[in-house]
């Protein structure tokens, strides 16, 4: 980026102000620092066991493949080694990435909107404070990560429509200086006029197949750190080669092939550790996440599709992105006109997150904690659709009430953006409240009263792990691989439970094996907390309860 310009210093600026208000606001509604979701704690014990004992370990001793995200683990683990405050290296990590969401979206809306002036700035700014994104950037997680190198991929593929120079180029985008390719090519856009292509030959941008061949592995290497930060990523990689072969950007098939070698050669160097890794600690090539997770939602999908399709889409119209959806639609509309293959590329900012969202509708349709599986769906959307509003108003100049209209449509979704922007704030608050009020304690209560030793049986293991470790069988199958083909009969879990010798269950009241009153659960903990009392029993297999 060697053409950092002030817009991306305010963009910049926005994300870290962003992260930091929800982080304030946090500490003053709370008291303390936190995450909202147990399972940020999760990964935090994967970080904290790696850099202590450079081995993938969550329960000490035991190597798992629990890690959604080993890419993520790593980053965290180098936080760890340098001896940074956790919560400041994390809450530096999710900033980081929402500020390059910010500025690689702007980018990318200068090149499919290439006539519309101040769009870049506008996108990125929408990126930095859409409180989906900013709730992601804070919690601990790798959500915001995931959506921001999903949005690296995209614009290195489109790239390659635009401008042959290398993949900085495409960085280097929103400078002020004309492009040739970024005026042939996007919505909206002319033909380049023979004055153009004498002050900016094409000719100049063409780079050789080893060029192409370079920024090919550029793209695959991302792209297998896309898939290393959440498996899913595969599907936007085979998407978009898929596309890059139908649209064939290089102006020869020797260039296609050289970039596709290029991609495939990155792709499978890229991928290659993080294979081997998943081989060596479950023997298949993706951890155990998905599929415990999918087991313990098994109710889910026996809804019909359309239930679960609205479940996963409503928490996401919770914000300003709700009356984008208009300028998405016009934008898509107007790409899908223009009847060209380069057009075609550019559609991937509606297909991925179509593609994601189902994805999620038909496997895994988990549509609580905001819709945090689908909240990388957003950037590429908001990208989409903040050009497709401007370019409603700049269209709708000649009668009084199209402006009225457009400018109405873009004034509702501005306010919603700040307002759900600042709400959001208190939202992240009050999660981060129910974790600390439920898992947290009962996790401290464990640390104090339980020999380090015993074997527990829990089903939130994040907070148990970091501040309580000891020998865990995880009822949600994350780190327990055994438990996920009978994650749905109680009944097998308490005879398993039994069979392990394990003395202490801890978990919320929806989650309990038994009864209440089953004789053999005595208990000894109850956090009383807002998700309705995080209890924690010693296990009587006897049926008598000791005093």
């Amino acid at each position: 980026m060697r053409n950092f310009s002030r817009r991306d210093l305010f963009i910049i600026g926005v994300a870290l102000i962003s992260v930091l208000i929800y982080v304030l606001v946090t500490r003053a509604m709370v008291g303390n620092l936190g995450f909202p979701l147990d399972d940020s704690w999760i990964h935090q014990t994967y970080g904290r066991n790696l850099a202590q004992t450079g081995q993938f370990e969550y329960v000490p001793g035991v190597r798992s493949a629990g890690s959604t995200s080993p890419f993520y683990t790593v980053l965290l683990a180098i936080g760890y080694a340098l001896h940074v405050p956790y919560f400041v290296w994390t809450y530096a990590l999710g900033a980081v990435a929402l500020a390059l969401a910010g500025l690689v979206g702007a980018r990318l809306a200068d090149r499919v909107f290439p006539t519309l002036r101040g769009v870049g700035l506008w996108t990125g700014l929408a990126l930095v404070i859409a409180w989906h994104l900013v709730w992601a950037a804070a919690s601990g997680m790798e959500t915001m990560l995931f959506g921001t190198l999903s949005l690296i991929v995209i614009a290195l593929a489109c790239g390659e429509i635009e401008s042959p120079n290398a993949p900085s180029e495409f960085m280097e985008s929103g400078s002020g200086l004309p492009d040739p390719y970024k005026i042939q090519f996007g919505v909206g856009a002319r033909q380049a006029s023979p004055a153009d292509l004498t002050k900016f030959p094409p000719s100049k941008a063409m780079g050789g197949e080893v060029n192409r061949f370079g920024r090919g592995a550029a793209f695959g290497v991302i792209g297998a750190i896309l898939i290393a930060t959440r498996p899913e990523g595969i599907l936007l990689v085979g998407l978009l080669v898929f596309l890059m072969v139908i649209v064939q950007p290089q102006p020869s098939p020797r260039a296609l092939v050289a970039w596709i070698a290029g991609a495939l050669i990155g792709g499978l160097i890229g991928i290659l550790p993080y294979a081997l890794l998943n081989v060596s600690l479950n023997g298949t090539l993706l951890p155990n996440t998905f599929s415990a997770k999918q087991a313990e939602q098994a109710p889910l999908l026996a809804q019909p599709i359309w239930v679960n399709l609205w479940a996963m889409l409503q928490p996401l119209t919770a914000g300003g992105q709700l009356f984008l959806v208009p300028g998405m639609v016009w934008a898509a509309v107007q790409l899908i006109h223009q009847r060209s293959r380069t057009a075609l590329l550019y559609l991937i900012l509606l297909i991925w997150p179509a593609a994601l969202i189902l994805l999620y509708t038909l496997r895994l349709p988990a549509y609580y904690q905001h819709g945090r599986y689908v909240i990388p769906s957003l950037p590429p959307l908001i990208v989409l659709g903040v050009g497709g509003t401007l370019w409603i108003v700049r269209s709708s100049r000649r009668t009084l009430i199209s402006r009225v209209l457009a400018r109405s449509l873009a004034t509702a979704a501005l306010l919603l953006f700040v307002f759900f922007w600042l709400s959001g704030a208190g939202y992240f608050a009050r999660d981060v409240q129910m974790i600390d009020a439920e898992m947290i304690p009962a996790a401290h209560w464990l640390a104090q009263n339980v020999p380090p030793d015993q074997l527990l049986a829990v089903h939130d293991i994040g907070a148990v792990g970091y501040f309580a470790p000891r020998p865990i069988l995880d009822l949600a199958g994350l780190v327990s691989p055994e438990v996920v083909p009978i994650i749905l009969d109680p009944v097998a879990i308490m005879k398993l439970m039994q069979q392990r010798g394990t003395r202490y269950l801890m978990v919320l009241p929806s989650q309990r094996p038994a009864a209440a009153d089953d004789p053999r659960l005595c208990e000894r903990f109850n956090a009383n907390g807002p998700m309705g009392g995080m209890t924690i029993y010693e296990l009587a297999w006897d049926g008598h309860c000791a005093k």
